[in-house]
């Protein structure tokens, strides 16, 4: 492996060391899920909740009461919030701040799903500057001394590019650090992340930690990322999907410590991973079958690249029990080694042509973007 980072990652009074943080995933990095890469790495880096709707919190939603829930060993906690209303934005930072919900907030700018962007939220609306000043303005204001972050993509599209103003705004109103995926909205997911533009935003806003996030696959990809760019650490999220024990390799290769040995586990060490996190978000959900359920759509990541058969594949995805599920994987050849390949890109891969925005939307920068709606704020997950 190559060099490692000389230093740690400093969000706020927090010292993260490896500078490496697991992005938020809607529906992945709940706490279960932080769990498992937690220990994999030693409990090293930093760990995001999944993406939080400001309004849901403010309302005290039921379902993302248990969202901002952190287990007592998680130090430091690290909530993401999503929000297109500045004073909404500022009421859920000021409750988590009186009500000790979390020790670091990020923002999300970065969701490129349309049905939010079509309400000129998510990455579309760092292109109204005023909007977006204001709701790091309220963000910050009511933080309490709580480090505030952000995270968000090159822009809308080539031509509509705002990550270098973003930044020079976020600096202005007091945000801690920021993280870019090096993608526009109508990349999606597609394409190869264009690593130039994290060089580019850290030349611009040195003054703060720059992190920076796209197709970092395996530690060689982060390592190498962070000497092409000169960013001060890098936001992990896709490459881990059923690979938790990618932190080990991340730890390894940005401390130099533990060898160059990369985490290799048998198709049996990966089974007994997808039992442990099955039966945590059983634990975490009061209900093993609820657990069960919802860890179906993890099957398909654990299992990439291995001898699985189709069939066998589909009745794991269906599983409805922990018994269940164990049994249909001592079906397997659990002496499998870890395939050839199985590093490379997993999860969404598609771009789109079009980013859907409110009519008239990319008219005035600088007009303040009353069409963001509170319809805007949805369940998804983006960055």
């Amino acid at each position: 492996m190559s060099q490692p980072a000389a230093q740690p990652l400093h969000i706020g009074p927090h010292a993260v060391w490896p500078p490496v943080v697991l992005a938020p995933m809607a529906g992945i990095t709940n706490a279960p899920f932080r769990t498992l890469c937690r220990e994999f790495s030693g409990d090293r880096g930093l760990f995001v909740s999944e993406m939080i709707t400001t309004r849901a919190l403010v309302e005290r939603n039921e379902k993302t009461m248990q969202l901002v829930h952190f287990d007592a060993s998680e130090k430091p906690r690290s909530i993401q919030l999503y929000g297109v209303d500045p004073v909404t934005v500022g009421k859920a930072v000021r409750m988590i701040a009186d009500e000790d919900l979390a020790d670091h907030i990020d923002l999300n700018f970065g969701c490129p799903v349309p049905k939010v962007t079509r309400k000129g939220g998510g990455s579309a609306l760092p292109y109204k500057r005023p909007l977006l000043r204001a709701i790091l303005h309220e963000a910050v204001g009511n933080a309490g001394g709580l480090p505030v972050t952000m995270k968000m993509r090159k822009g809308i599209d080539d031509d509509h590019l705002t990550c270098l103003d973003a930044g020079r705004i976020a600096v202005e109103e007091g945000i801690t650090a920021i993280a870019l995926h090096g993608r526009t909205a109508a990349q999606h997911y597609g394409g190869t992340a264009d690593w130039d533009a994290i060089a580019r935003l850290k030349e611009t806003v040195g003054e703060i930690p720059v992190l920076g996030n796209g197709d970092i696959w395996s530690a060689d990809d982060a390592v190498r990322m962070m000497r092409q760019t000169g960013c001060d650490g890098v936001v992990v999220g896709r490459g881990c999907l059923g690979r938790p024990w990618l932190f080990a390799d991340l730890v390894a290769a940005l401390t130099g410590e533990g060898g160059t040995q990369l985490a290799r586990p048998t198709l049996r060490e990966v089974a007994e991973v997808m039992v442990r996190h099955a039966r945590l978000l059983g634990e975490w959900l009061g209900d093993e079958g609820r657990g069960v359920i919802d860890f179906r759509k993890h099957v398909a990541w654990y299992t990439k690249g291995f001898s699985v058969g189709s069939e066998l594949r589909r009745r794991l995805a269906v599983a409805g029990s922990l018994d269940e599920l164990r049994g249909l994987l001592d079906e397997l050849d659990l002496s499998q080694e870890w395939p050839q390949g199985a590093d490379g890109p997993r999860g969404r891969t598609h771009s789109r042509n079009k980013v859907v925005l409110p009519d008239g939307w990319l008219n005035d920068p600088y007009e303040y973007g009353t069409d963001v709606g509170a319809d805007a704020e949805l369940d998804t997950s983006g960055g």
